[in-house]
């Protein structure tokens, strides 16, 4: 089953798609500072999902602001 949006819907769809990866990025660093002094292992994979979801808002800024985020 194919769903048909318009363009406005699409965008509110990755607008919340970057508001929600966003939420889950605080909340794996938040664990991430959290596991640090009592579980390394898990403070590790903590920090992996962060980045994850780092690159996920990137990817989702850059298709709502094309050019807002330079390279360095």
């Amino acid at each position: 089953m194919t769903d048909v949006v318009d363009s406005d819907e699409l965008l509110r769809r990755i607008q919340r798609a970057r508001a929600c990866a966003l939420e889950e990025q605080r909340a794996w660093r938040t664990r991430r500072e959290d596991l640090r002094p009592t579980d390394p292992d898990g403070a590790r994979e903590a920090g992996v999902r962060t980045l994850a979801f780092e690159a996920v808002v990137t990817v989702l800024d850059e298709i709502l602001t094309p050019g807002k985020r330079t390279r360095a």
